[in-house]
């Protein structure tokens, strides 16, 4: 590679700012559009689509707007990745639980078992007790930890959705940025290209 070749690349990133400049020191730069810090993703994603202007198919959009949407993208797959991890300590925890109220559920019902085995001469934790009374109160606690192991699954299964939906948005925020940075770095390339090339030409001419 000759020493011209070499000093290509960096020609062409000193050209391109030079005309990126320019319009910013005649004109100042513009303030942030209010979007760009509060509105949602998709409603950013959408303003740089309608705002940025389109020339031979390659979309043009200002350094510090697209650096403000990198920075909203991270900062929103930084939350989602909170939120899954909390969703996921909850199933743990839930999980932990429903074991827990299945082993006292297993116990209450050997224990009943126990009492129909001795019927005459019942008791509960140390305590007499007659076995009509005795079984009402087993019953009780049964119904009462079968209650709880209700809505314990039925809480379990919510949160397998919730993390479920959580885990395919991050996976399509986290496909969809990577695909929106991948197209910008590509135009942004070839933008420079062509800028080159066309100074090139005038130069030449």
């Amino acid at each position: 590679m000759t020493g011209s070749e070499r000093m290509r690349p960096a020609i062409i990133v000193a050209v391109f700012a030079i005309i990126i400049s320019i319009p910013r020191i005649s004109t100042g730069q513009a303030p942030m559009p209010e979007i760009l810090q509060n509105g949602t993703l998709r409603e950013q994603l959408d303003y740089i689509e309608d705002r940025t202007l389109i020339y031979n198919n390659f979309r043009a959009i200002r350094e510090d707007m697209f650096l403000q949407v990198k920075r909203n993208s991270l900062d929103s797959l930084a939350g989602a990745k909170r939120e899954v991890n909390k969703l996921t300590e909850d199933l743990n925890s839930r999980d932990i639980e429903m074991d827990s109220l299945s082993a006292l559920l297993d116990d209450t019902r050997d224990d009943l078992d126990l009492a129909i085995r001795n019927r005459d001469n019942i008791a509960f934790l140390g305590i007499p007790m007659h076995k009509t009374a005795y079984n009402l109160l087993v019953w009780i606690i049964i119904a009462g930890l079968t209650t709880l192991l209700i809505l314990g699954s039925l809480i379990f299964k919510r949160n397998r959705v919730v993390t479920s939906r959580a885990l395919r948005e991050l996976d399509e925020l986290n496909q969809e940025f990577e695909n929106y940075r991948k197209s910008s770095r590509e135009k942004r390339e070839k933008l420079v290209m062509e800028h080159f090339n066309e100074i090139k030409k005038l130069k030449e001419s």
